[in-house]
């Protein structure tokens, strides 16, 4: 019997996914299925489980607020694959409608809302390839996941190692790689100063008198209206 990747690929979809309480109530299902398809080493298995076991064992919201925290702050770790190939460039919309189309035609349909580089979505349309093509599809991806995996592995994220099993299942090797420093979130998401707080730029620093210039101008006198005329029939 030649070796499947499908039920591995879901799994790993859904571990990946909002830990919701539908999600937690399906994870000893999901392990047994993972178990089952023995499309993982055994070693990266136990892994998976020791996180899930994890995830189930956490307080709800607290288990929700750090894949928040772990997924939505910031873009080193964001589960959206074009964020960290286009960012907020125009090029991303383009490419976006083409993975849509990708998945349209594959019969997949997304969640309300959900877009097609979330990684969740790109490993529930790879489920749905033959073997071959789904590891050749994963591994262009291969150096987005190797950043994200990096990331993760700089935080001591559990999820680091569900990203590590994406990669083996591409047929890729995990490995750590260079990690940009990113931003504050606050200063991120800073808008600059008005005229740059610089009296040379039309404002003076706050807290110092503003400086108002009067400009004198000519004034031109207009010619007086002229009475309308009435219209003859």
């Amino acid at each position: 019997m030649k070796p499947t990747t499908h039920i591995t690929l879901r799994v790993l979809a859904r571990l990946l996914s909002y830990p919701a309480p539908e999600l937690r109530d399906a994870l000893p299902e999901l392990l047994t299925a993972l178990r089952r398809e023995r499309a993982l080493r055994g070693e990266r298995v136990a892994e998976l489980i020791a996180f899930a076991r994890q995830l189930a064992a956490a307080d709800p919201y607290e288990a929700e607020a750090r894949y928040v925290d772990t997924f939505d702050r910031g873009r080193a770790t964001s589960l959206h694959l074009f964020e960290h190939v286009h960012g907020d460039s125009r090029e991303r919309g383009p490419a976006l409608a083409d993975l849509q189309q990708t998945y349209e035609r594959a019969g997949l349909q997304l969640e309300p809302g959900e877009l097609p580089d979330y990684l969740p979505a790109v490993l529930e349309f790879a489920s749905m390839q033959p073997v071959r093509t789904a590891r050749e599809f994963l591994g262009e991806t291969a150096h987005i996941l190797n950043a994200i995996f990096s990331a993760l592995l700089k935080r001591e994220s559990p999820y680091a190692s569900v990203i590590a099993a994406v990669l083996e299942l591409a047929g890729e090797r995990v490995q750590a790689v260079p990690v940009a420093e990113e931003p504050a979130l606050d200063e991120a998401w800073a808008e600059p100063p008005a005229f740059g707080g610089c009296s040379t730029n039309g404002q003076s620093k706050p807290g110092t008198p503003q400086p108002i210039q009067i400009v004198r101008t000519s004034v031109t006198k207009r010619p007086a209206p002229q009475a309308s005329q009435g219209v003859q029939a």
